[in-house]
């Protein structure tokens, strides 16, 4: 029984503020990582679940000496206020950042915010109204839905294929809004090396997404975490810099530096950058000085695009153990997908094995993913699940796949004593 469905009475016992949240409070719940990293962080867990960067890779000597540094010559700059838009000076950094990516941008564009979560929020705030609807592909970033459910934002998924979204289908959808009596407020899309897929948008359909986004009127939101992280060649060009009035560019130091400093930012039309200064302002005052200076002197003084580069050699011997693993241990039925960087694999399970139903079996095997019902704002996906590669070494992974491999043939054996998972039905 969930929460939803217990009598009033009982929830009040539990609770006794319910009846005087805003009702946009009342579908808040714990998205389907956050629920497992309890779990997921006992040491006999092999975890392919929750997406952290390997930070251990970080000269943490060097980095340490620069933050004390920092502190001894700035330290009253660093631990004071500052402007809600970000400091200036990492704000002309992060514009070198991005034109490893062609784009071209002035620091006065970029606000600075809590990693790309916070912009998401943001955005979402300064466009949503209850029962609006944004666009976004099947499957799509938890962390994104969670943010567009706590504004009550309606979600109309885009189906995507191993070249990404598929533009046919996303001029479907908005046609199919539009029908409805409705107009989608933005798309919203992580292109290269897609979170939870693996899978990254094709250069040619990229031209096509943003005409049909342009023909219509409609906004993307282009999420890049994972940008500078892929395996072979040079960065691909952001969708942004073919088009700087009608995308809204989203990025994060969390995956090539440090998650925990929490710095992002958001590249946006002037008139949304005012827009989005003005709602960081109402929600945080300004953000860490601290954080932002280490950001900036880490890009200053630390030979970071090397440390990219070896990020890149980790994350794709990672990728190559978790591929070989697949090929060799998983059992007929299963099939996933092959990055070319970023952090994940999407493993598509056998005909009635469905993820959340086996999750806890797998944890009693001391092995877990992310089911791929957290990816759905309907939660479907029920016959996907997420594995991340950027946290374990490889025998771990190699390890962790073996043990999620028998439990899925513990399921398809006992699919086919009793048939079907309910949710599979």
């Amino acid at each position: 029984m969930t929460s939803d469905e217990q009598p009033a009475s009982q929830r009040q016992r539990i609770d006794p503020y319910v009846g005087q949240y805003a009702e946009r409070a009342v579908g808040m719940v714990a998205s389907e990582i956050r629920a497992l990293f309890a779990v997921a962080a006992r040491p006999e867990i092999v975890s392919l679940a929750g997406g952290s960067p390997y930070v251990s890779a970080l000269p943490l000597d060097s980095v340490g000496q620069m933050i004390g540094k920092l502190i001894a010559g700035h330290g009253a700059t660093a631990l004071q206020y500052c402007t809600a838009q970000g400091d200036a000076g990492l704000r002309e950094r992060i514009c070198d950042v991005m034109a490893l990516e062609e784009i071209r941008a002035h620091p006065d564009e970029i606000v600075v915010t809590v990693g790309s979560q916070q912009a998401l929020d943001l955005l979402t705030r300064i466009f949503i109204d209850p029962g609006d609807v944004i666009l976004a592909e099947a499957p799509s970033y938890v962390g994104a839905l969670g943010a567009f459910a706590s504004y009550q934002a309606r979600v109309v998924h885009v189906a995507m294929d191993d070249d990404g979204l598929i533009p046919e289908a996303l001029t479907e959808a908005i046609a199919r809004t539009t029908a409805a009596g409705r107009r989608a407020k933005f798309l919203y899309t992580v292109p290269n090396f897609h979170n939870p897929a693996g899978v990254t948008l094709a250069a040619a359909r990229r031209p096509r997404i943003l005409d049909i986004c342009q023909r219509a009127g409609l906004l993307v939101v282009e999420d890049n975490p994972y940008g500078l992280l892929g395996f072979d060649g040079d960065p691909m060009r952001a969708m942004r810099a073919d088009d700087g009035d009608g995308v809204v560019y989203l990025g994060t130091f969390s995956k090539t530096f440090a998650a925990g400093v929490r710095v992002g930012w958001a590249v946006a039309p002037a008139a949304i950058r005012d827009k989005l200064i003005l709602a960081a302002e109402s929600a945080v005052l300004c953000h860490s000085s601290f954080a932002q200076l280490t950001v900036r002197e880490y890009l200053n003084t630390q030979p970071w695009l090397e440390q990219v580069k070896d990020f890149r050699e980790l994350y794709r011997e990672r990728r190559d153990a978790t591929l070989s693993a697949l090929d060799t241990m998983m059992p007929p039925g299963c099939h996933w997908t092959r990055p070319a960087g970023g952090f994940y694999v999407w493993l598509g399970l056998p005909d009635g094995v469905h993820a959340k139903a086996m999750l806890p079996r797998a944890i009693s095997s001391r092995v877990a993913y992310v089911p791929g019902t957290g990816f759905y704002a309907d939660g479907s996906g029920g016959q996907y699940a997420r594995l991340c590669y950027s946290l374990p070494g490889p025998d771990r992974i190699r390890e962790g796949i073996r043990r999620l491999a028998s439990v899925i043939e513990t399921e398809i054996e006992l699919r086919d004593d009793f048939g079907p998972a309910p949710g599979n039905r």
